[in-house]
């Protein structure tokens, strides 16, 4: 799609709108297709990567750009890039039923693809194929939401698998090595953040090998560099607690 607008002629191509309904009056910006997306995920940090230009449009199609006034009575100023920004964080994202269908069951496929590298059988240890996952989500009559991030939705997904098949977050295993004189106390405070001992060793210091649920890792290291004054050292083993081989789904 090549767009020309007729206040200075730029001409625009590979063009995705990003409309907004504000005091009554219709708003839109010209953004790079694929931009978009990676600005409301954070991946995208420079505006200018964004836009296609920082000018506020009625209709972007027709080149015709919002007056001054209508923007600062909506927006309540006449600054372009926060009226850019706004209208990016809360506008909708114009794209076709094809490309929209094409968006979604991308996401579908990358939110597969995080379940099954996060996941284990808690029985086997074995890790989900995607495909398997794919088709767990489908039985599940699993919706993509194509506004929220796919790492939000794969754990959504995760919590709605747990009714249907046996999958959990696979464990990561960790050895943490204490101070003597902090071991003892550390350990009482650390017992409900992890989920197996593998192996302890306490003479002149504590040490241990463990299985804890991922979601903990950032408690138990604030743990233990606060509580040892970084004299205690935490060391990860593995990210996945998995066994060899993928898991069948009968």
């Amino acid at each position: 799609m090549s767009i020309f607008t007729p206040t200075n002629q730029i001409r625009l191509t590979n063009v995705a709108v990003v409309r907004m309904k504000k005091g009554g009056k219709r708003f839109e910006i010209a953004c790079y297709k694929n931009k978009v997306m990676s600005w409301r995920s954070g991946a995208e940090k420079d505006l200018d990567e964004v836009l296609q230009t920082n000018s506020v449009f009625v209709n972007v199609s027709k080149g015709q750009v919002a007056k001054k006034d209508d923007l600062s009575s909506a927006f309540g100023t006449e600054d372009l890039t926060e009226i850019c920004k706004q209208i990016l964080a809360k506008g909708e994202l114009q794209v076709s039923d094809k490309e929209r269908q094409s968006q979604l069951e991308q996401m579908f496929r990358d939110i597969a693809t995080i379940v099954a590298e996060k996941c284990v059988n808690p029985e086997t240890k074995r890790p989900y194929t995607v495909s398997l996952i794919e088709r767990a989500m489908k039985d599940i009559h699993f919706s993509v939401k194509a506004n929220k991030s796919t790492k939000q939705q794969a754990l959504e997904v995760i919590k709605q698998l747990q009714q249907s098949i046996q999958i959990q977050r696979a464990h990561m295993r960790l050895r943490f090595v204490l101070p003597a004189r902090d071991g003892k106390r550390l350990k009482e405070k650390l017992r409900p953040l992890i989920k197996t001992v593998e192996s302890e060793d306490f003479d002149e210091q504590l040490e241990m090998v463990c299985l804890i649920d991922p979601g903990c890792f950032r408690d138990v290291d604030e743990l233990i560099r606060c509580e040892t004054k970084g004299k205690g050292t935490l060391e990860v083993l593995s990210l996945k607690d998995v066994e060899e081989g993928d898991e069948k789904l009968e």
